[in-house]
């Protein structure tokens, strides 16, 4: 009997696979209830008792032997699936690609129809201080004006703020740079208002400025025709008299939306005409406050919120979809 453990010790060291099957058969057949090992220790009591030591001796020594056996095939198996799954001859998984958000992508297009006639993109910080923000666009701390914003301020003495629009930006740019001035200043602006499905205080604005010699108020008109041919395809607008603290004469751009559905009506109330943006020519103190000649340039400014843009074009009736990353708004948008 002794001999037979000898053999099968041989047998056990010898035995090599990194097939899972294989290597449950290897421990069922020494291991199992039934298995090799438990039926030497059943025969030990029939052992004659000066051979018990040696016999018992080598049982254990066969129960080592396949213990370390399984451990090591086990290690073996799981380092070949390893190897397997880092095999770079494999094909990839199909990837789940995403798209760009509706906000980026109607922002986009409105800085390539404008960078088409010479626009360039500025850009400037979210955290601005009270000249910045107010002062220098004609906006003094005693002024009304002031009272149309709810504002998120961060500190005070001096005032820190979450700015309320990107007019900040074109503060800044006419502060470093002198005229011809022509720039987009597109970005994220804060307001303490109510949260809704028609508004947030979260959103997005970009707003142009131009300067130079001798710009009209028809030289304003123009471009924004142009743009809301470009980017709605319609080409019929109308400019009504409207006030802006840092622009004189100031106006409300409503374009021609058409009566052509009941989703037209609803967005119209009926009439039509709906409003995009605000505009007019640059108020004077402005320029002098940014050390900009008023005798010698003049200027037209404008601005929109991006938001309300995308929802007309995407017929979206919640701006509170844009900021809640709901997966299958989303994937609305793969394709554009």
């Amino acid at each position: 009997m002794i001999e037979k453990i000898e053999e099968l010790l041989v047998e056990v060291n010898s035995f090599s696979t990194t097939s899972k099957e294989e290597i449950e058969n290897f421990r069922i057949k020494y291991n199992g209830k039934k298995g090799i090992l438990n039926d030497f220790f059943e025969k030990f009591k029939e052992v004659p008792n000066d051979q018990k030591k040696e016999f018992g001796q080598k049982i254990n020594t066969l129960k080592q032997a396949v213990n370390v056996k399984l451990e090591d095939l086990k290690n073996a198996s799981a380092s070949s699936v390893i190897v397997e799954k880092e095999d770079l001859t494999r094909p990839a998984f199909p990837l789940d690609l995403g798209s760009r958000h509706p906000i980026s992508l109607v922002k986009n297009r409105i800085i390539e129809i404008f960078k088409s006639i010479g626009f360039a993109v500025a850009d400037g910080p979210e955290i601005e201080d009270d000249w910045h923000n107010f002062t220098a666009l004609n906006l003094p701390e005693y002024h009304p004006a002031r009272d149309m914003q709810d504002t998120f301020f961060i500190e005070q003495n001096p005032d820190i703020l979450l700015r309320t629009h990107t007019s900040s930006v074109q503060i800044r740019y006419m502060e470093e740079n002198q005229p011809p001035i022509r720039i987009l200043s597109p970005g994220r602006v804060f307001r303490n208002e109510a949260v809704s499905s028609r508004s947030h205080c979260i959103f997005h604005q970009i707003e142009g400025l131009y300067i130079d010699e001798n710009v009209s108020f028809a030289d304003l008109k123009q471009t924004i025709q142009f743009f809301t041919t470009e980017l709605f395809g319609k080409s019929k607008i109308r400019l009504r008299p409207s006030y802006f603290p840092f622009t004189e004469p100031s106006a409300e751009i409503d374009v021609y939306w058409g009566l052509n559905s009941e989703t037209d009506y609803r967005i119209t109330k009926g009439t039509g005409w709906l409003e995009i943006m605000g505009c007019g020519m640059v108020d004077p103190a402005v320029l002098k406050n940014v050390n900009i000649d008023a005798d010698k340039y003049s200027g037209y400014a404008f601005g929109m919120g991006i938001e309300r843009i995308v929802m007309l074009l995407y017929q979206m009736s919640d701006i509170r979809m844009f900021f809640e990353n709901d997966i299958r708004t989303l994937e609305q948008f793969k394709t554009l």
